[in-house]
C-alpha cells in the first residue's frame, strides 16, 4: 500500500531549532570497529535510523541468517565482518538490495582468503559466507568503486594475517568517506597509511575506546535548502561542528552561493541568510554524492541553472537517483537531463507541471527529504513518506515545525 503525505507548508520566515539525528555513516563504522575491538563501552549518540538498527540487531544476534533490508552500508560492512568471523552465515536484503552489485567486494574478499558464495544471482546478494581467518595481501581496485567496499575492506584489514595493501587505480570517488574510515580506525588505535592512491594497513590489534557519534551533516543539507528557499529567519542545527569527519560538511561552503551563511557556535551551527545568489551552479559531487539531490531541487526551485558532475555512484544507490531526479522534477515543471554519463544539468527549460504533484520516492529516503521543501512554494504529495526512517526517523516531526 502506498501512503502519501500531503504538504502545503508556507512560511514568510523560519525560526526553528533542530536536534539533528546522529550520523549514519559514523554510527555504522563505529559499530563495526566496536565489535572488532571487543569494546566494553556503549557508543554514545548512536543513530536511531533503519540502517543502523539493522546492523545493531545483526551484531547482537545469535542467528546465522541476517536480513538487512535496504541498508547498503550494512550489507557491505557485514559482508567483510562476517568473512573473518568463524561460522557459516547468510546475509540477504530487500528486492532492491538484491539488485545492487556486490561482486567487486566479494571477489576482493575471496582473493584475500575469504569463502563467499552467491545464493541466487551471481554478483548480487544474498550471500553465503563461510567465515574464517583471512590471509590478506595486495589487491588492485578501480578508484571509482563504491567507497563502502573500500571502507569494508579497510576495517577488517588489521585482522588479516598479512595485513592489506589496496592500490586504487584511476580517479577516486567519495574520498572523504575513505578518510572518515581511516580517521575512525586511528581513534581505535589502528595505524593506516593512505598515500596518493595506496592504502596500507598492517596486521595489528584494535584498542577499545569510548565513542560519541557526531550529528549528521547530510541531514543538515535539507535545512540549508529550507532556509535558502524561504530566504528569511534562521535555523539552529544542534550537534554539528566545523572540524567534522564527514565530507558532507562541505554543504556549508556550497550553500554560501545559494543564500545561506553558517555560523559555528559551541553546540551547533546557526544558518542565516546572506543575500547571495549565483547565476549558475557548477560542481563536481565526486566527494559528496549524497548532496546532489538537495542541490538539484534547490537550484530548480530558485531558478538557478546548474551542471553537476561526479555522480557515478548515484545510479547504484537506493534507486537510480539521476533518473529519479529527472522524472520527479519534470512533475514540478523543470526539464532536467543527463548531458553525459554521471552528470545532471538544467539549462532553465521549463515544461508544464502536473496538475496534482505527487513525488515518487523509489524507496529512497533522500528523494523524500530533498523534495519536502518544495512544499514551501508549491502544494505537493510525497509517496511513502516513511522512507525517511532509513536515516532521519524524526524528519517529518521536525519539518512540521516550519511556519509554527
Amino acid at each position: 500500500m502506498t501512503i502519501n503525505k500531503q504538504l502545503n507548508t508556507t512560511a514568510q520566515s523560519v525560526k526553528i531549532r533542530i536536534n539533528l539525528p546522529a550520523s549514519k555513516s559514523i554510527s555504522n563504522r563505529a559499530l563495526i570497529l566496536d565489535a572488532l575491538s571487543y569494546s566494553p563501552y556503549d557508543i554514545e549518540n548512536l543513530s536511531d535510523c533503519d540502517d543502523t538498527n539493522v546492523l545493531v540487531d545483526a551484531l547482537d544476534s545469535n542467528n546465522t541468517t541476517f536480513d538487512i533490508g535496504a541498508a547498503g552500508t550494512s550489507m557491505r560492512f557485514l559482508t567483510a565482518f562476517l568473512s573473518k568471523t568463524v561460522g557459516e552465515w547468510i546475509i540477504t536484503g530487500s528486492e532492491r538490495m538484491k539488485q545492487r552489485p556486490i561482486k567487486l567486494l566479494v571477489e576482493a574478499l575471496n582473493y584475500l582468503g575469504a569463502r563467499i558464495e552467491y545464493v541466487e544471482k551471481e554478483g548480487f546478494p544474498p550471500l553465503r559466507i563461510f567465515g574464517s581467518a583471512l590471509t590478506g595481501g595486495e589487491i588492485h581496485l578501480k578508484g571509482n568503486v563504491s567507497s563502502q567496499y573500500i571502507s569494508a575492506l579497510m576495517m577488517v584489514a588489521p585482522c588479516m594475517q598479512n595485513g592489506l595493501k589496496i592500490v586504487l587505480d584511476g580517479k577516486i570517488i567519495s574520498k572523504p568517506y575513505i578518510q572518515m574510515t581511516m580517521q575512525m580506525m586511528n581513534d581505535y588505535g589502528i595505524e593506516v597509511d593512505f598515500i596518493d592512491n595506496t592504502i596500507e594497513i598492517k596486521s595489528q590489534s584494535f584498542t577499545p575506546v569510548p565513542y560519541t557519534v557526531e550529528s549528521d551533516w547530510s541531514a543538515a543539507s535539507y535545512w540549508y535548502e529550507v532556509l535558502s528557499l524561504v530566504g528569511n529567519g534562521g535555523i539552529f542545527l544542534k550537534g554539528l561542528n566545523k572540524n567534522s569527519y564527514q565530507g558532507d560538511s562541505k554543504v556549508a561552503d556550497l550553500f554560501e552561493q545559494l543564500g545561506v551563511m553558517t555560523s559555528y557556535l559551541e553546540d551547533g551551527v546557526l544558518l542565516s541568510p546572506n543575500d547571495k545568489s549565483t547565476t549558475k551552479m557548477e560542481y563536481d559531487f565526486t566527494n559528496e554524492p549524497d548532496l546532489a539531490q538537495t542541490f538539484a531541487v534547490t537550484c530548480c526551485m530558485k531558478g538557478i541553472p546548474f551542471k553537476f558532475s561526479g555522480l557515478e555512484s548515484l545510479k547504484i544507490k537506493e534507486t537510480d537517483r539521476i533518473a529519479a531526479l529527472i522524472n520527479e522534477l519534470s512533475k514540478i515543471g523543470y526539464v532536467v537531463y543527463e548531458p553525459n554519463d554521471s552528470q545532471l544539468a538544467w539549462d532553465g527549460e521549463r515544461c508544464e507541471a502536473a496538475s496534482k504533484i505527487c513525488i515518487a520516492t523509489y524507496d529512497d529516503h533522500r528523494m523524500a527529504m530533498a523534495f519536502a521543501p518544495v512544499s514551501l512554494t508549491t502544494p505537493i504529495e510525497i509517496e511513502n513518506p516513511h522512507v525517511v526512517s532509513k536515516s532521519y526517523p524524526g524528519f517529518w516531526e521536525d519539518f512540521d515545525k516550519i511556519g509554527k
